[in-house]
């Protein structure tokens, strides 16, 4: 029985891409690694989150514990972008969190640990060409923990929407462009509040201006009649 179910403290075939050491070489820092990576965490999971988590199998009474956390980022915008290595004071440490740890849900994300060659300066930073990480590329799920759709699908539809915006703004200038109206109207928003309310004088107005003043004329030629 004991192939049926594989070991849970070995570790997988999750090497570093740029790594030039051999195989062999590989197996014998494996063996005495202190160091796991942690992979599909949400770009919202915070360090002390996974500080919380990870310290659960260390054992400080033996002067163990973790010894710092490096957080995966965007190249570009220096923000999380799904991974992190965890360093713990020893190999035990490490090889008994891969073996709980790996595999449990971490903001309701399972979360998958393999212990690694060794942190080095610059694996921080994500190598897809979008600055984030490879696997992100071309992922053509929607996923709201790791920024929504992949980063080769965001880019189609933000080339698709300039293409729709040019085709607009084409069909607007050109020879054949649609009229598309409301230029008066926006010369009658325009004119001031206070010209809204006057109304201009007309011959009709001035009309009826003059006939009060005709008709007290006649008046007074009666009135002058009768004296």
């Amino acid at each position: 029985m004991a192939h049926v179910v594989p070991s849970l403290d070995q570790p997988s075939n999750y090497k570093d891409s740029q790594s030039r050491v051999d195989r062999q070489r590989q197996a014998d820092l494996l063996a005495k690694s202190n160091t796991l990576y942690v992979g599909n965490l949400s770009f919202y999971t915070t360090e002390e989150q996974i500080y919380e988590l990870f310290t659960k199998c260390t054992s400080p009474e033996d002067g163990g514990g973790i010894k710092r956390i490096i957080m995966g980022l965007d190249r570009n915008t220096r923000t999380p972008c799904g991974f992190c290595f965890v360093e713990y004071y020893t190999h035990a440490e490490a090889l008994a969190s891969m073996r709980y740890v790996s595999g449990t849900k971490l903001d309701e994300r399972i979360i998958r640990c393999d212990l690694d060659l060794g942190y080095k300066e610059g694996r921080q930073f994500g190598r897809g060409k979008s600055g984030g990480q490879v696997r992100d590329e071309h992922r053509q799920d929607y996923d709201p923990g790791r920024g929504g759709w992949g980063a080769q699908a965001q880019r189609l539809e933000i080339e698709r929407r300039r293409e729709m915006e040019e085709r607009y703004a084409d069909a607007e200038d050109g020879p054949g462009a649609v009229a598309v109206g409301g230029g008066e109207w926006k010369q009658a928003e325009a004119v001031p509040e206070e010209n809204k309310l006057k109304r201009g004088r007309s011959p009709e107005d001035e009309g009826d201006n003059d006939a009060p003043m005709q008709t007290r004329t006649r008046m007074e030629d009666q009135d002058g009649e009768r004296m």
